[in-house]
C-alpha cells in the first residue's frame, strides 16, 4: 500500500454506525499488528489530541440539539484539523501504521447527510483544511436495531448521536454502504454481526493483505 502525501507511515480509519464495534476492533487490530512488530498509533475521533479531546466533549455531551448541524461541522473540522496537525501527521511523518475510531467519513454521514443536506460543505470544509483520506478504511457492517442497543447499553456520557435513535442509524449505514461505493478504492467492508473474535480475523487478513 502506498500511503498518502504526510509521511511513509499508514492511516488506516474504521467506520460504522453506532455500537458496531469498533472500538473492540481497532484495539484488537494494533495488538495484532504491534504482535508482527509493527508501530502503531491508536487515536479516535472527535479527539486524540489535547484540543480536540475538549472539543468533543463539546459536541457528544448534552441535550442533542443544542448545536446545527453547520456548528458542528465547524466543530468537528476544528477537532480534526488539530488532531491532524498534531497527532496523526507526526506519527505517519516516523513511519508509523495510524489506526483511527472514525474519520471524516463520519462526519459526512453525521452531520452532511443525517441533519440536512449538508455533504458538500463537509466536502469543501474537509479539502481546505484537512485534505487527506485515509489510506483505509474498515467499514465494520452492523443491523441497526442491534448496534443501537449496544451503543445505549454502554450509558457513557458521550451519547450524542445515540439519542437520535434508530431512524438515524437505518439512515447511517445505507450512506456508508453508498460511501464504501463512492471510495471503493479504500473501503473494505466486514460483517460485523458475528462473534469478536472472528470478526478480528476477518478485519487482519484485510489489512494485511494491504500492508503487503
Amino acid at each position: 500500500m502506498n500511503a498518502n502525501p504526510g509521511g511513509n507511515g499508514t492511516f488506516i480509519s474504521f467506520e460504522g454506525i453506532d455500537g458496531s464495534g469498533k472500538s473492540t476492533q481497532v484495539k484488537m487490530l494494533a495488538d495484532h499488528l504491534r504482535e508482527q512488530g509493527r508501530d502503531v498509533l491508536l487515536t479516535r475521533e472527535p479527539g486524540g489530541s489535547p484540543g480536540a479531546e475538549e472539543i468533543r466533549a463539546l459536541v457528544l455531551q448534552g441535550d442533542p440539539d443544542r448545536w446545527s448541524a453547520e456548528t458542528e461541522i465547524l466543530l468537528f473540522t476544528a477537532a480534526r484539523r488539530d488532531h491532524m496537525e498534531r497527532t496523526i501527521l507526526p506519527a505517519l511523518a516516523e513511519g508509523k501504521i495510524v489506526i483511527c475510531d472514525r474519520f471524516a467519513d463520519s462526519t459526512r454521514m453525521y452531520q452532511g447527510l443525517s441533519r440536512g443536506d449538508l455533504r458538500a460543505t463537509v466536502d469543501q470544509l474537509h479539502d481546505l483544511m484537512i485534505g487527506r483520506e485515509p489510506d483505509l478504511t474498515i467499514l465494520i457492517d452492523m443491523d441497526p436495531t442491534t448496534g443501537l442497543s449496544r451503543a445505549l447499553s454502554r450509558k457513557t456520557a458521550d451519547e450524542r448521536f445515540e439519542a437520535f435513535g434508530e431512524e438515524l442509524q437505518v439512515a447511517m449505514r445505507q450512506g456508508f454502504h453508498d460511501l464504501a461505493v463512492e471510495f471503493s478504492e479504500r473501503f473494505r467492508i466486514v460483517d460485523g454481526a458475528r462473534d469478536m473474535a472472528t470478526v478480528a480475523q476477518d478485519i487482519a487478513r484485510v489489512v494485511d493483505a494491504e500492508l503487503q
